[in-house]
C-alpha cells in the first residue's frame, strides 16, 4: 500500500539530491513475506526405486590386548609326479578339455578379428568437436609475465617456446620507439641492455636467465640440433649467437644425480625453492657477425636450416654428413636474404699478422668459446636480393618461410627431439665444427628449392635459391618474377614482366594480394604443401605448385592483423592477431569467410602468436602485446582435439579450392573468346553491309516502304476512319 497526503494530489514536482536515510518518504522497502495463499502443501509424491544388492553387515567383538608385528609364510602345494600322471589320464580332464577346446578357438578367432577392448559407444558417434556451449569454445587466461624491472617502456618482438623443457619460454623485447625516436635517443639508448628473457610457469614474477645482446632483437630461433644454441637477428643488421650449455642446469626442472634428466616434468609452485630464482642471470653473446659485409637494417626473420642438408653459395644443396644444422637463412628490410655457415671458413692465404692478434685478445671467463672463431668477422656466403628490375626499387622481405619448415610440431618427434637434445648436450658437436663444405659430399638432385617470401608491400613470392648456369653465356643466373597482381574484387589478372638482372631465365611467382605488410608465413604442420600469409586487413591460404591465385582470401577485417600462427593439433584452426588486442580464432570446418569467434586479449595491438602442446591433454597459446606483457592462455578441448575425419576434410576442402580456381580460369578463358568470336561477328557484319549493290538497296527499302502502307491501311480500317472498299482507292491515291 502506497499512501500520500490529499492536498498533494496535482501538485507539481520538484526533483532534487537529497540524503534518503534523513528523510523518511523518500525510499519504500517492501520485506518479503510467507502468504498461505501461494504456499503448496505436498500430499503424495512419485519416487522411482530401482534393484540395489544385498547388504549384509557383520561385526565381532574381539579382545584387545596390544599390537604387534608377525609374519606368515605359506609354501604352495604341487601335485606329485604320480598325481601329475593319474590326472593327465583321468576321464574327467578328458572330458573336459574335449567340451571346452571348440569354445576357446572361437574365442582365439574373435580375438584375432575384433579388438575386444574397444569402447563401441564411443565409436557409434564422434566427439562434439566445435559444438559446445561458451565455456568449451573460448580460451582461458592462465598465467601472464610482465618485466617489471625494466625502467623503459619495451614491446615484445618476438616468442618462442623451449624445445625440450616444457613449461619454459623465451620472448625478446625491444624498445617502443619510432626511427626518429631512435636516432633521437642514440646515446641513451645504447646505456640501456637489450635482452631475451626466459620465463618459466614455476616464477612468474622472476626471470630464470637474460640474453644480452648489441641491440635490440627482433627475432631469434633455438637450434635443431642443441637448444642451448640460439640464433638472434638485430635491428641493426647483425647476427648474435648466444651458448646457455653452462647455465643449462639452472633452467631445467629436474637434476638427478646431479646429471641432465632424460624425463623433464614441471616443478609445482609450492616445491619450489623462493630464494634460488631471485637472482636473475645475465649472459653475454658468445659471437656477433660483421656489421659491414651483413644486412643494412632490420633482420626481420631468421630461419635454421635442417640437419639433412646444406647448401653453398650457388644454392646448390648437398647431403649434410655432421648431423647438425650449421646453416642459417635471414631476410632483411635491406631487400636481401642471406645464407650464414657457422663453421669456420677456409682461408685463401694465410696471414700470420691476424693470428698473433687473436691470441692476444683475452676472452671473458663467463663467455663461452664455442663460436669465437665467428666474432666480429661472421659474414653471409651468399645473399639474395629481389629486385623489381623495371625500377631501381627492390622487394622489402619481411618474412619467409623455407621447404623444411613443414612438421615439425607433431607429436611423435618431441621424444626424438629430447632425446637428440639430451646427445647433444653429452657430446656438445659445437665445440669442434669442421670447415663447412667439404668437396666430397653429395649433391641432392630431387631437392625443392623453392620457398615462399612476404614483403613490406603485401606481397607474396615464390622464388627460388638456387642458382643455374646459361648455357649461351656460361653466367650465373639469377630469377625473373611473373607477377599476377589481384587489385580489385574481381581478382582481374595483370602480367607484369620484371627481372632481378639482365640475365635473368627463371620463372618466379609473385601476388599482390595483402593490402599492408605480410607479418606470417608458414607452412601448415599437417599439410607440406599448404602456406598461411597474413598481412594488412586480410588472410590467405595457399598451395605450393597452384600460381592462379590464393586458395581462400579473407574479406577486409575491421582492424588490421598483426601476427597469425596454425594450430598444433587442429589442421582447420589458426589464429590471427589484430592491433585492438582481439585474437580471431579460424575453424574451417565450421566457417570459412569469417573467423568462427573472436575474443579480447589485452587493450593494445598483439604483436605475436605461438601455441604449444604441453601434454596430450593440456594445450597452451602464448600471446605477446605491444606493452610487453606476455599472456599464457589454455586452449579448450574443442579447439585443440581434432575430429576423426578432420585431416581427410580439410584435405578435400584443399583440393575442392583448386578444382575451382582451376574452373575460374577456364571460365575466363571461354569469356575472352566468346568477346573475340561477338567483334568478329559485328565487323563481318560491318563489311556485309558495304558490299551490297545500289539495285538491292533500292528494293530493300521499297519492301520496307510497302509493309508500313500495309501497317498504316490496317490501322485505318480498324479505327473506322476508312472502310474496306475504299482501300484500293487509299492505296492508289497515296
Amino acid at each position: 500500500m502506497i499512501s500520500r497526503k490529499r492536498s498533494e494530489f496535482g501538485a507539481p514536482i520538484k526533483f532534487s539530491d537529497q540524503n534518503a536515510s534523513s528523510v523518511k518518504d523518500a525510499y519504500i522497502e517492501c520485506t518479503a513475506y510467507p502468504d498461505k495463499n501461494f504456499t503448496l502443501k505436498q500430499l503424495e509424491r512419485d519416487v522411482g526405486m530401482q534393484v540395489v544388492p544385498q547388504i549384509k553387515d557383520i561385526s565381532t567383538q574381539t579382545r584387545w590386548t596390544y599390537p604387534q608385528n608377525a609374519t606368515t609364510q605359506y609354501h604352495p602345494r604341487e601335485f606329485s609326479e604320480e598325481e601329475k600322471k593319474t590326472l593327465e589320464q583321468s576321464k574327467t580332464l578328458t572330458d573336459f578339455l574335449n567340451n571346452v577346446s571348440m569354445s576357446v578357438e572361437i574365442a582365439l578367432q574373435q580375438n584375432e578379428i575384433m579388438n575386444v577392448f574397444i569402447d563401441d559407444w564411443k565409436r557409434l558417434a564422434e566427439e562434439e568437436g566445435t559444438f559446445g556451449d561458451k565455456t568449451d569454445t573460448h580460451l582461458k587466461e592462465y598465467q601472464s609475465f610482465t618485466d617489471l624491472h625494466s625502467p623503459t617502456e619495451k614491446m615484445i618482438t618476438c616468442v618462442s617456446w623451449h624445445p625440450v623443457i616444457f613449461g619454459l619460454i623465451a620472448v625478446s623485447v625491444a624498445v617502443r620507439l619510432s626511427f626518429e625516436e631512435r636516432v633521437h635517443f642514440s646515446g641513451k639508448l645504447l646505456l640501456q641492455p637489450s635482452l631475451i628473457l626466459f620465463w618459466s610457469f614455476s616464477d612468474p614474477i622472476h626471470p630464470q636467465l637474460m640474453l644480452e645482446s648489441p641491440d635490440d632483437i627482433f627475432c631469434f630461433e633455438f637450434c635443431p640440433s642443441d637448444p642451448n644454441i640460439i640464433a638472434g637477428g638485430c635491428i641493426n643488421g647483425q647476427i648474435v649467437m648466444w651458448d646457455i650449455t653452462t647455465h643449462a642446469d639452472r633452467i631445467e626442472n629436474i637434476k638427478v644425480g646431479g646429471s641432465r634428466s632424460k624425463k623433464v616434468t614441471l616443478k609445482p609452485l609450492f616445491l619450489l625453492e623462493p630464494e634460488s630464482n631471485k637472482e636473475v642471470m645475465y649472459i653475454r653473446h658468445c659471437a656477433v657477425s660483421s656489421i659491414e659485409n651483413g644486412h643494412r637494417k632490420v633482420i626481420t626473420d631468421i630461419h635454421w636450416l635442417s640437419d639433412t642438408f646444406e647448401i653453398n653459395r650457388l644454392g646448390s644443396v648437398f647431403e649434410n654428413r655432421s648431423g647438425i644444422s650449421c646453416q642459417l637463412a635471414t631476410c632483411s628490410a635491406d631487400c636481401t636474404i642471406c645464407f650464414w655457415d657457422i663453421r669456420p671458413q677456409k682461408a685463401l692465404t694465410p696471414q700470420p699478422t691476424e693470428k698473433k692478434k687473436e691470441e692476444s685478445i683475452e676472452i671473458p671467463f663467463d663467455v663461452p668459446s664455442t663460436f669465437l672463431h665467428l666474432d666480429l668477422s661472421w659474414k653471409p656466403f651468399s645473399k639474395i636480393r629481389l629486385s623489381k628490375g623495371e625500377t631501381t626499387l627492390d622487394h622489402c622481405p619481411t618474412k619467409i618461410s623455407l621447404s623444411d619448415d613443414t612438421l615439425l610440431y607433431k607429436e611423435q618427434d618431441k621424444a626424438a627431439a629430447q632425446d637428440k637434445a639430451v646427445k647433444a648436450g653429452e657430446a656438445r658437436p659445437y665445440q669442434n665444427l669442421e670447415e663447412g663444405l667439404a668437396n666430397h659430399l653429395e649433391p641432392i638432385d630431387d631437392f625443392c628449392t623453392k620457398f615462399f617470401v612476404g614483403t613490406e608491400e603485401g606481397e607474396v613470392i615464390y622464388t627460388d635459391w638456387k642458382m643455374e648456369r646459361d648455357p649461351e653465356t656460361g653466367r650465373f643466373m639469377r630469377t625473373r618474377l611473373w607477377a599476377a597482381e589481384w587489385r580489385n574484387v574481381n581478382s582481374v589478372i595483370k602480367d607484369e614482366m620484371a627481372f632481378s638482372t639482365p640475365t635473368a631465365k627463371k620463372p618466379v611467382s609473385l601476388y599482390t594480394v595483402h593490402d599492408g605488410a605480410v607479418h606470417t608465413v608458414q607452412r601448415s604442420p599437417f599439410y607440406h604443401d599448404i602456406i598461411l600469409t597474413v598481412g594488412g586487413w586480410n588472410v590467405a591460404i595457399w598451395k605450393e605448385g597452384v600460381m592462379t591465385g590464393p586458395l581462400l582470401q579473407s574479406c577486409c577485417a575491421p582492424k588490421r592483423y598483426t601476427s597469425g600462427h596454425w594450430s598444433l593439433t587442429r589442421p582447420g584452426v589458426f589464429y590471427i592477431g589484430r592491433e585492438d588486442g582481439y585474437l580471431d580464432i579460424w575453424d574451417l570446418l565450421e566457417k570459412t569467410h569469417e573467423p568462427a569467434q573472436s575474443q579480447n586479449i589485452c587493450i593494445t595491438m598483439i604483436t605475436c602468436v605461438k601455441p604449444w602442446t604441453f601434454s596430450a591433454k593440456q594445450q597452451f597459446i602464448a600471446i605477446a602485446d605491444y606493452f610487453g606483457t606476455l599472456h599464457i592462455l589454455e586452449i579448450p578441448w574443442t579447439l585443440s582435439h581434432p575430429s576423426t575425419n578432420e585431416v581427410s576434410s580439410i584435405h578435400y576442402y584443399f583440393e575442392r579450392e583448386v578444382k575451382h580456381l582451376e574452373y575460374v580460369e577456364q571460365r575466363k578463358k571461354i569469356r575472352e573468346q566468346e568477346k573475340k568470336d561477338m567483334k568478329l561477328e559485328i565487323e563481318k557484319k560491318k563489311v556485309k553491309m558495304h558490299q551490297k549493290s545500289k539495285e538491292q538497296m533500292e528494293a530493300e527499302l521499297k519492301m520496307e516502304y510497302e509493309s508500313y502502307l500495309e501497317l498504316e491501311r490496317n490501322v485505318l480500317v480498324n479505327l473506322g476512319l476508312i472502310k474496306v472498299k475504299e482501300t484500293m482507292s487509299y492505296v492508289e491515291m497515296v
